[in-house]
């Protein structure tokens, strides 16, 4: 069965193109319109029918599609979401992308089985986002960026996140900085990266490529970078780990081997999840604002239902909550 990108593609117009198109924008010219229609006739490209009966019906319900529904990250998100939802007499689904395109997630999206939806799930694809928006079925997107005319966004900076990150540690002597990321595919990883890069870059300080290591945003993937980081036999004075998972199976590892927190190797996380403060030693890190994230990427889809105006782009800023795992450098 072709899809929205199977018409893009054959009318020779972008994806975003496609979708306003078959939606009837009148960003679209009447000559794009027209051949985006006779690629989707020549496809035999029909819009989900089902979705169309359910929209019919409100259900009150927002739906919020994450990635993993067990990752401490998102308890705090949830609860922000859950909040405004209750107080606006809507019911929650929370459920997981795990299989793609064949997920529940996908299927609440491309049948309309809820009122809006809010997507921090990165494997739910551009495409199925933009051919699921309409004026009458609102998208909030976290930490991501889609340009569509029912689309909004929420996002964390996450590049003046790891930007105050690594002048924190500057700032308290340390000038040999390991930088332990997540996947290099992913888009807050890479801001992340910028920001320390950009930090190191204006306090005239040279990277470390050596000390640059590749990892996954798991425990297990920060405990085999540290690992890894052991195994060279020359340590940095200070890690930075791109998030707190990555930064707690990383101090295990240092324990294992004997190196201590921060006395001998200061430590800086990212989100500060509620464990990180439990750690011995407890971690300073950068705070994420997730449960306002949740809460105004709700605020958003009820605006949006009431046929309100509202911005395409919020950005929520970070900022450093001291614990005891960076000490002061003498070097």
């Amino acid at each position: 069965m072709a899809n929205i990108k199977d018409v893009a593609k054959l009318a020779g117009v972008a994806l975003s193109t496609a979708s306003y198109a078959l939606n009837d924008s009148p960003k679209i010219s009447p000559a794009t319109k027209r051949r985006v229609e006779e690629a989707a006739r020549s496809l035999n490209y029909q819009k989900n029918g089902f979705a169309s009966d359910l929209k019919k019906t409100k259900t009150n319900t927002i739906a919020l599609l994450l990635s993993d529904l067990s990752g401490p990250y998102y308890s705090e998100l949830i609860k922000g979401v859950q909040d405004v939802t209750s107080a606006h007499g809507f019911d929650l689904i929370a459920c997981s992308s795990v299989g793609g395109p064949q997920s529940t997630a996908v299927k609440f999206l491309t049948e309309k089985r809820v009122d809006g939806a809010i997507i921090l799930a990165h494997n739910i694809s551009d495409a199925i986002a933009l051919e699921a928006a309409k004026q009458s079925f609102p998208l909030v997107v976290l930490d991501r960026r889609i340009d569509h005319e029912y689309i909004f966004q929420v996002e964390v900076d996450n590049t003046a996140g790891a930007k105050q990150a690594t002048e924190f540690l500057i700032t308290r002597g340390h000038r040999q900085i390991a930088y332990i990321s997540g996947p290099p595919n992913a888009r807050d990883n890479k801001l992340r990266y910028q920001g320390f890069r950009q930090a190191l870059e204006d306090y005239h300080l040279s990277p470390y490529p050596k000390w640059e290591i590749a990892s996954d945003f798991t425990r297990e993937g920060g405990y085999r970078a540290v690992k890894l980081l052991i195994a060279q036999r020359d340590l940095p004075q200070a890690v930075f780990f791109a998030n707190d998972e990555m930064a707690i199976g990383g101090l295990q590892a240092f324990r294992e081997n004997q190196i201590q927190v921060p006395e001998d190797i200061s430590i800086i996380g990212f989100d500060d999840i509620q464990l990180s403060e439990y750690l011995s030693p407890p971690l300073t890190t950068v705070r994420q604002p997730k449960y306002e994230a949740g809460s105004l990427a709700s605020h958003l889809i009820f605006r949006l239902l009431d046929g309100e105006q509202v911005d395409h782009h919020y950005k929520l800023m970070t900022d450093i909550v001291e614990r005891k795992s960076v000490r002061t450098s003498r070097v």
